[in-house]
């Protein structure tokens, strides 16, 4: 199931690990996930439902499901889509359901505690912006992501990017993603910390009225966790957004897959998800993952839409049609069927309220099921903290209200991404430049910081005044207008 050959990508897997799986031992290579060594060992199911016991495998790659929670050396519910292997570590399926947590005594490690001027959460695209901004205006940031390296979505996109130069026009996401790093790496004033999960947010106000907040985080290593306790006056949450799921009998089967998941196992990992592939999805991503599946060498059986046109950019389509992948508008996935893996799926047509037209439904023969369906916000520490979020469809559904500053409700923190509304890679690391240096000019750095402000509102202007930039301009004239009834100051109508 490894890719050997690719023509864009070069995966150079490192030396050999041996590792153990239910006590038969496994094969994988430096720098892979658990889940992604134990797929390229033909390793389908990864756990089992609580109430049902029905079998779950690979399905997000970014710890956000609970398909991949195993038992790694004695601790339970480990997400490990996100954990690398390593030399003889056990891992084990919850056959059980939750696991149960074992004797073993960890490492001690003391509390570690971190106090910085800017604690930016996700190295994702926004987030990497956001600290690189922060950090050239002068300020002290903080970076922090629950993976072992930075680049969120950015490190599985072989596609090149449109727009201008200014925003990487031309480039693949895989380039940027190193461009980035590199920066973050040479710029003076980041400190990163990776392998590290926010789990708690709080808002500490100062006795003089000042803002101050503290995050408590969990850091990851080899022979145990560490505590972090960490203190700031600012905050930018990047957080990305999860896969949606579709209803219908079977989805849960393993060979379901999000979109993000297959991208993480072929372009990050060079694992082959299967070797015949439905896609559910005509928006930009499912056209680009189909188009990247054919580049690894797995067949694309067709595309089905369940809208009557396709919604991404008519010139990933065509690519597609060149190669003979038929799309199917007004057509959707039924059921998908298998004993303890996809072994198929029915696709009907749909009339135009959605309803499936009887007597349409065919077979495919897949092995795999790739669900391109759009992304949620991540907002779940942005509510802990008590940022004002409201249900915007157009955004993708609950995100934080914020302002032409990417300022939340809460006055210090920010928000960027992904986690403001779902749009484009190139938006996100706009929205996050903005925040960062947002944040920073709050703090009393300038090096430019309103020419910098302007020139980021302007290239988001710009990005949503196309066609296909209507529903995101839609969600943000919404947040705006939220905005507005909370008594804040906001932009006006030509800077939306």
């Amino acid at each position: 199931m490894r890719i050997t050959r690719h023509p864009i990508l070069e995966f150079d897997r490192g030396r050999k690990i041996l590792f153990y799986f239910n006590d038969k031992k496994v094969e994988g290579f430096e720098g892979e996930s658990i889940a992604s060594a134990l797929h390229a060992s033909g390793v389908r199911v990864l756990s089992y439902s609580l109430r049902y016991h029905r079998p779950r495998g690979f399905f997000c790659g970014i710890g956000k499901c609970s398909s991949c929670f195993m038992t790694v050396d004695g601790v339970p519910n480990v997400r490990t889509c996100i954990t690398p292997i390593r030399e003889n570590m056990r891992v084990r399926r919850q056959d059980g359901g939750v696991g149960e947590l074992s004797d073993k005594r960890f490492a001690a490690r003391k509390k570690m505690v971190v106090d910085d001027e800017i604690v930016v959460v996700g190295g994702g695209p926004a987030g990497m912006m956001a600290a690189l901004a922060a950090a050239k205006q002068g300020a002290s940031v903080t970076l922090i992501d629950e993976n072992h390296r930075v680049g969120g979505q950015l490190i599985k996109q072989t596609h090149k990017f449109f727009g201008s130069l200014e925003e990487k026009a031309g480039k693949r996401g895989i380039e940027i993603a190193e461009e980035l790093m590199k920066q973050i790496n040479s710029v003076p004033g980041i400190h990163l910390i990776l392998s590290t999960t926010v789990v708690g947010c709080y808002n500490n106000n100062t006795e003089d009225g000042g803002d101050r907040y503290r995050l408590v985080a969990v850091r990851r290593f080899m022979d145990g966790d560490q505590l972090l306790d960490v203190f700031c006056k600012r905050i930018v949450f990047a957080c990305g957004a999860m896969e949606n799921m579709l209803a219908f009998p079977g989805n849960d089967l393993p060979g379901v897959y999000g979109a993000g998941g297959v991208q993480t196992l072929m372009n990050v990992y060079g694992v082959r998800p299967g070797d015949r592939v439905l896609m559910v999805g005509a928006g930009n991503v499912g056209l680009i993952v189909s188009y990247q599946l054919l580049q690894a060498g797995v067949e694309v059986d067709r595309v089905v839409e369940v809208l009557p046109r396709i919604t991404g950019y008519h010139v990933h389509a065509a690519k597609l049609r060149r190669c003979g992948v038929p799309i199917y508008t007004s057509h959707s996935i039924k059921e998908a069927y298998g004993s303890d893996r996809v072994e198929g799926a029915v696709v009907v047509e749909v009339d135009k309220n959605y309803a499936p037209v009887s007597g349409t439904e065919e077979n495919v023969s897949c092995d795999t099921i790739c669900l391109a369906v759009g992304l949620t916000p991540s907002v779940r520490l942005l509510e802990q903290m008590g940022v004002k979020t409201e249900f915007i469809p157009e955004a993708g559904g609950y995100v934080a209200v914020h302002d032409q500053s990417m300022q939340t409700s809460l006055n210090g923190v920010y928000v960027a991404g992904d986690a403001s509304g779902i749009e484009e890679a190139s938006t996100a690391m706009i929205e996050g430049q903005l925040a960062g240096v947002s944040a920073a000019a709050s703090l009393g750095y300038d090096r430019g910081a309103n020419e910098l402000i302007s020139r980021c509102r302007n290239a988001l202007r710009i990005f949503r005044s196309g066609p296909f930039g209507e529903i995101p301009r839609r969600g943000k004239e919404k947040i705006a207008y939220l905005f507005d009834k909370m008594g804040k100051k906001i932009w006006g109508d030509s800077e939306l």
